[in-house]
């Protein structure tokens, strides 16, 4: 009867591991369709972005569904000439953070990797700017997306 209990929580304990792993394998996935997405130029289609993602099309279905479910503007056109394409027509309005906000999205950053792509690194770089005062346009020398580890304090 023990012997079960302890196989039981080894199990449940592996699959929870092995969700986190796939929650962040979906969360890089999602960010490299966003920068490809970014990217001038026509619509995608699902089947092109599967191809440079490694990925089935029903997994970019997924993963365009959850991005716009979570306010991304991505819109979906069906179709032989459809495909998606991120809405960014306009300029991002600024946006204003207190202390905890940006702390809170520096270890998010963190536990995703603020090298996963492009706009995280960049994204990670002016929200530790900002948090110690700096221009959030301008890179750091001394504190840079590489002085946060995985718990989001500084190193």
């Amino acid at each position: 009867m023990v012997r079960i209990c302890v196989m039981q929580v080894m199990t449940t304990a592996a699959a929870a591991s092995r969700d986190a792993h796939l929650t962040l394998r979906r969360v890089e996935r999602q960010q490299h369709l966003i920068t490809i997405l970014s990217r001038k130029g026509p619509r995608h289609t699902f089947q092109e972005l599967a191809d440079e993602v490694g990925v089935t099309p029903r997994t970019i279905a997924r993963d365009i569904q959850r991005l716009r479910h979570s306010g991304v503007p991505i819109s979906v056109t069906p179709g032989r000439a459809g495909g998606a394409l991120l809405e960014a027509t306009t300029e991002p309005a600024p946006v204003q953070l207190d202390f905890a906000e940006i702390a809170a999205l520096i270890s998010s950053l963190a536990a995703v990797g603020p090298t996963v792509s492009e706009p995280a690194q960049s994204a990670m770089t002016k929200l530790v700017n900002a948090l110690s005062g700096q221009d959030s346009n301008c890179p750091s020398s001394s504190l840079t997306a590489a002085s946060i580890n995985v718990s989001g304090q500084y190193t």
